[in-house]
């Protein structure tokens, strides 16, 4: 029954988009107001973590610490040129090699801080 429910709802939005002038536009708006809030509570987690872990920042030193922070803004930015970058073969190449060095840089500051 409760699947049910859950498929007529689906099916009532569905109509809604397709069938309501401007349906489309308001589910677009939707979609992006929603992406806007997720962004937000991913940057308020970001924030908050720095904020309970800044003494660990601090010691980890100043090349691994400017390493982490380049990997996270390269990460960052690759994520916000996805669309473009995705347009052509050689930009979907360059996603994965900016992605992965990120990546990489994040695991290397990872595993230096578990040095003793």
């Amino acid at each position: 029954m409760k699947t049910a429910r859950n498929v007529l709802i689906v099916l009532a939005i569905a109509a809604a988009v397709a069938l309501i002038p401007a349906g489309g536009f308001a589910a677009g708006l939707l979609l992006w107001v929603l992406g806007i809030a997720f962004w937000g509570i991913f940057a308020w987690f970001g924030a908050r973590m720095y904020r309970e872990h800044r003494m660990s920042l601090l010691a980890l030193g100043d090349r691994m610490r400017a390493l982490l922070y380049v990997s996270i803004g390269v990460a960052v930015l690759t994520v916000s040129a996805t669309r473009r970058l995705w347009d052509t073969p050689a930009g979907v190449l360059a996603w994965f090699v900016l992605i992965g060095g990120a990546s990489y840089g994040v695991f290397a500051v990872w595993q230096y801080s578990r040095r003793y």
